[in-house]
């Protein structure tokens, strides 16, 4: 009997050191998401990182106590994390964003696995390979990609109609390609938006500015 005691006890030790590594490695990614500003962060990373381990934990205790398959209980909780993945992306034109929030929630879900299992070098392993490339991946990607998008909200005061054709030929000397231009009114003002491709040597700030000298423009803002 003082053996069994011993087993559990060590099991409530081993079960707190796995959360609170779990929860320690997920906020490590939720936090490099909160500095981008993405819509998901230390939060609901920490929590959905803890909550792997949790799963993994209750699948070894129901395994030790049930004699019951561990795996079953984190593959349903893998097919789940999809719905709060799901969440995070948004559609707004010909841009899709959160597609790497929804894939670091995956991995931090992953990452809590490894730690509510005793596989701790794997988790450890794969959270600093994970923040390493959320934060510094653009050093490659701005070098391998030729275009970006731009994507602005210019508001007018009248004239919808010369305000585009201003605008357009600014961009058009600036070799920007226009992929889609969406007008808003309301009771004073008119928004236009404006989503175009642009390549590395474009200086955007310059754009912007050389807009909102127009005699039309009352503000312009970067989305």
């Amino acid at each position: 009997m003082h053996f069994f005691s011993n087993m559990s006890y060590i099991f409530w030790l081993e079960a707190i050191l796995r959360l609170l590594l779990g929860f320690i490695l997920s906020g490590v990614i939720g936090l490099e998401r909160n500095s981008w500003n993405k819509p998901a962060g230390f939060r609901t990373h920490a929590l959905v990182g803890i909550s792997a381990v949790l799963i993994m934990l209750c699948g070894e205790y129901m395994s030790n106590k049930y004699d019951m398959d561990p795996s079953r209980i984190p593959a349903q909780l893998l097919s789940g994390i999809g719905f709060i993945g799901a969440g995070t992306i948004l559609r707004d034109g010909f841009n899709v964003k959160g597609l790497t929030t929804a894939a670091s929630l995956l991995v931090v879900t992953c990452i809590g696995l490894s730690i509510g299992s005793g596989f701790y070098f794997g988790g450890i392993a794969t959270t600093v390979i994970s923040y390493l490339v959320l934060s510094y991946s653009y050093l490659l990607t701005d070098n391998l990609d030729h275009f970006n998008t731009m994507d602005i909200e210019v508001t007018i005061k009248e004239n919808k109609t010369q305000a585009i054709k201003e605008i357009e030929n600014i961009l058009n000397d600036n070799n920007i390609s226009i992929k889609k231009i969406h007008t808003k009114e309301s009771d004073e003002n008119k928004i236009i938006k404006i989503i175009g491709k642009y390549n590395n040597k474009t200086k955007l700030n310059t754009i912007i500015t050389a807009i909102s000298t127009l005699e039309l423009v009352l503000d312009i803002e970067e989305v």
